[in-house]
């Protein structure tokens, strides 16, 4: 190894001169140094595992080892100098390295590339970010039951097409969102299996020759075991993949919800309430309060999504083994880390800061011939008919209420008979919504006592 102490990259004793520009696009430091503490943890081990399989002396790897904490210590305080000459985090560390130590600082790279080093370090900051992740999806799950538990016996009209449907608890529409965001832990959860196989140790394609031990520094830096195939593991960017996937998955349910409660909160709807501490004013329009941060989560959708095809492209087509177009693939995980956490953290101020406007709801769940099904259902438990029969005559009937402009439950037994002759007035029954709504006791249906036993079950596992 050279003594690199002319400002030079490590390998110019090969490479006389390279041109400006493409030292200029081919630096990734301002990018990737948020993997220090990752590298240095990573050569720690490296050295460490060198000295154990006798390798490299007691007396080098405490010199490393010395010199890397006081480069993670000068990093912490602001006194690390981060030069574009050395391209990235690696090679950053690594000529301070020789700054504070001398030619030592040449055996920190034995048996090791840049590119299993890269790898390792990626791993290791993504288990991180993912736990991270689902730190955050915890959060929300806890305010969504909170506001779920107040709302049991809420009634709003459940909506297809953006059409009232039937009548639902507001409780069991949260507890939709609870699914949908317990499912995006699980997968951020899953996606912890392959960033748990440790690339250390794989050098630039081949392996090395050296006699190391992988499953020491598997140990040592938290992974559960080494890869298996050297020229996989380092062209292996499904693990990005699977990040970058559940990261768009969750967004979109960030902005399905979004989009929900945007229309709720308009004018036409009018059945939540924002606080201020989550809307926008107009520059114009003194009246107006705008659901602007709502609006900033549904659009991030989009962002995640490019940052999850950029990577689909890059891999496409790409032989084995490494190859510069990877080097992109930090620089989208960090914008979609980025891009997700700042959602979730958002998403769940705006659910510590909303109402629901409990007399719209009730008087939009009044609306629509709501109970329609109810009485379908009724006549084909109590009236031995079929269900395609009993839909017909409960048509006939919603067209009747329909004509005289008048509710449902507003009909006269005697106009119902006509349509149905063995109707009584038991029947007006089941028009009643809190009835409609603990009717649907099969599992995963929106009675009370169901919604309960829900959210019991989810503060358990929180």
């Amino acid at each position: 190894m050279a003594k690199n102490k002319n400002n030079q990259a490590i390998w110019n004793t090969r490479i006389k001169k390279q041109s400006s520009l493409f030292q200029k696009i081919g630096n990734s430091i301002d990018i990737d140094k948020r993997l220090y503490k990752e590298d240095i943890a990573g050569s720690i081990a490296h050295v460490e595992m060198l000295f154990k399989q006798k390798i490299i002396s007691f007396k080098i790897k405490n010199k490393i080892i010395y010199g890397l904490n006081k480069i993670e210590k000068e990093i912490l305080k602001n006194k690390f100098e981060f030069n574009k000459k050395y391209e990235d985090i690696h090679m950053n560390i690594e000529k301070r390295l020789f700054q504070i130590i001398g030619d030592e600082a040449g055996y920190v790279h034995t048996a090791r590339s840049r590119n299993d080093q890269v790898i390792t370090d990626l791993k290791m900051w993504m288990k991180s970010a993912t736990k991270e992740i689902n730190k955050q999806i915890d959060k929300i799950l806890k305010s969504t039951l909170k506001v779920a538990e107040k709302n049991i016996e809420t009634i709003m009209p459940g909506f297809t097409h953006l059409k009232n449907a039937q009548p639902i608890s507001f409780a069991h529409y949260l507890m939709a969102y609870v699914e949908m965001f317990s499912r995006d832990k699980k997968r951020f959860f899953n996606n912890l299996e392959s960033l748990n196989e440790n690339p250390l140790g794989v050098a630039a394609l081949t392996g090395t020759s050296f006699n190391i031990d992988r499953y020491y520094t598997t140990k040592k830096l938290g992974f559960k075991t080494p890869t298996n195939n050297s020229v996989d593991t380092v062209s292996d960017r499904d693990f990005v993949v699977d990040f970058l996937y559940s990261v768009s998955v969750c967004s979109m349910h960030i902005s399905r919800v979004a989009e929900e409660l945007i229309i709720w909160n308009s004018d036409g709807f009018n059945i939540i309430k924002l606080s201020d501490k989550v809307v926008t004013g107009s520059s114009i329009m003194p009246q107006k309060k705008n659901p602007d941060l709502l609006e900033y989560l549904r659009g991030k959708s989009g962002i995640t999504y490019g940052n999850l095809f950029s990577m689909l492209t890059i891999l496409k087509g790409l032989p084995l083994s490494y190859f510069k177009d990877l080097q992109d693939d930090k620089e989208i995980i960090f914008k979609s880390y980025d891009t997700i956490i700042n959602c979730l953290k958002i998403f769940d101020e705006i659910l510590k800061n909303f109402s629901p406007n409990k007399n719209k709801m009730l008087e939009l769940a009044n609306n629509g011939y709501i109970t329609a099904t109810d009485l379908a259902d009724y006549l084909v438990k109590n009236h031995t008919m079929s269900f395609r029969e009993a839909y017909q005559k409960t048509a006939a009937i919603v067209n009747l209420a329909e004509k005289r402009n008048k509710k449902l439950e507003e009909l006269d037994i005697n106009e119902l008979k006509k349509i149905e002759p063995k109707l009584t007035n038991e029947v007006l029954k089941i028009f009643d919504l809190k009835n409609s709504i603990n009717s649907k006791k099969s599992y995963g249906g929106t009675a009370f006592d169901n919604i309960k036993k829900m959210i019991l079950k989810y503060k358990k596992q929180l």
